[in-house]
């Protein structure tokens, strides 16, 4: 089974997917939990650490800053970064996530394919990322999720929340109204179940694990 979170930043995905795990601990299952944002997942940043160990200065480092913008503003960088990006997401997700799923664990991911298509379209406009051929067969090849939840926060409340959680690299009040209008219009996110993330926490909880035993139901 394979189970995936999507929305606001301290929309409290993070908070459900522990109680989640638990839960489903309870009734014998194995977890395997990821958590992947497109260009940041674990085996990005380790080739982004070998390229800066070689390039030094010259590549820039994670996070919002001018040298970053005009660095992945140069056509064939972003080329190269979201190919890199896609790649890794095609073993992630294609390889990994179907794999663990296959052997009987239920795989709960942290964002999934329609987060990815969202940031793409955020940090590259400039780029037809959708034609790229390594995008069609990475959309192709990622495992469709059983369930998958949508939590969703007014933006005011979602920058009160990352400042909170000192968030090291916030999105900007104009990215996260984008973020929310994607989330709320996109086909992307059309089969999650949208969760009122205001709600409290256990409210949330036992509605995320109703809709899993519905969906489980004979």
């Amino acid at each position: 089974m394979i189970i995936t979170f999507s929305g606001m930043d301290g929309s409290g995905k993070g908070t459900q997917i522990v109680k989640l795990t638990r839960f489903l601990h309870q009734s014998g299952n194995m977890i395997y939990d990821v958590w992947s944002r497109g260009g940041y997942t674990p085996g990005m940043e380790l080739v982004k650490g070998v390229f800066r160990r070689i390039l030094g200065k010259k590549l820039p480092s994670s996070g919002h800053s001018q040298s970053r913008t005009e660095s992945l503003s140069s056509p064939w960088v972003s080329y190269l970064w979201l190919s890199a990006a896609m790649l890794d997401l095609i073993f992630l997700y294609g390889v990994v996530v179907r794999l663990r799923s296959q052997l009987g664990q239920v795989v709960i991911c942290d964002r999934y394919l329609g987060d990815t298509f969202l940031d793409f379209s955020l940090n590259f406009p400039q780029v037809e990322f959708e034609k790229m051929g390594l995008w069609w067969f990475l959309v192709w090849f990622t495992p469709k999720p059983d369930n998958s939840f949508l939590l969703l926060l007014p933006v005011s409340i979602s920058i009160e929340r990352s400042q909170l959680k000192q968030e090291p690299f916030p999105d900007s009040e104009e990215t996260l109204e984008k973020r929310l209008e994607v989330y709320k219009s996109s086909s992307w996110f059309e089969g999650c179940v949208r969760i009122d993330g205001l709600q409290k926490i256990e409210v949330i909880a036992e509605q995320i694990q109703n809709s899993i035993v519905l969906l489980d139901a004979p």
